[in-house]
């Protein structure tokens, strides 16, 4: 596999960040290694936290030329500047959003375990979708996607897919011929060094 072969990265970035830091840190990843999109997935509902956390991811990425995305609140995708939204519901909400942000804005599905949802996410509109978790997960209710949706879906369907959630090198290995994105987030934030932890992920690729 050539690196033109080779899945592009979709960051995650924490669901509970520290702004005093974390932008620092994002800035030391996205020096360090292509990043085809970011997204933020934060805990909050605080709009106020949620515009903080946006103005100051935006800018450093947008100052790499990378596109950032927001979870499920697409309303305030415009007053924010960011790039597009990422739905956590399926095809459910793919249309509505579509709607509200027009057709140059990045509108993402997540579909868990169903390739009929991702489907019919498409159908609607949606970008990209994404399936998963790959990996087990304590935070989830133990149910994983099965790797044989990329082998289909990459044969099948031309719309990019995102394999996400519990991500590691054996799982990157396997998933890297049959699969358009890595979603990689968890997976590097709680160590010491993210952008040293990505490139020890991303040296799987290569093996793949």
């Amino acid at each position: 596999m050539t690196d033109a072969d080779q899945p592009q990265i979709y960051l995650i970035a924490p669901s509970d960040l520290e702004l005093s830091q974390f932008p620092d840190t994002l800035a030391r990843v996205l020096d360090t290694h292509p990043i085809a999109c970011l997204r933020l997935a934060l805990a909050t509902r605080d709009e106020s936290r949620i515009a903080r956390t946006a103005d100051a991811c935006r800018e450093v990425a947008h100052a790499r030329d990378v596109a950032i995305v927001l979870d499920t609140h697409f309303a305030l995708v415009p007053q924010l500047g960011l790039d597009g939204v990422h739905l956590n519901d399926g095809a459910r909400s793919v249309r509505k959003a579509r709607k509200a942000l027009g057709q140059d804005a990045i509108v993402g599905s997540y579909c868990a375990q169903s390739r009929h949802e991702g489907i019919s996410a498409g159908e609607a509109g949606a970008d990209y979708v994404s399936f998963g978790p790959m990996g087990a997960s304590p935070l989830d209710d133990g149910a994983q996607a099965d790797p044989e949706i990329f082998a289909w879906w990459s044969e099948m369907i031309e719309l990019p897919v995102v394999a996400v959630g519990a991500l590691n090198a054996t799982l990157i290995s396997a998933l890297s011929p049959v699969t358009d994105f890595f979603a990689i987030g968890d997976e590097i934030w709680s160590d010491d060094d993210p952008a040293l932890a990505l490139t020890t992920l991303l040296s799987a690729m290569k093996q793949g």
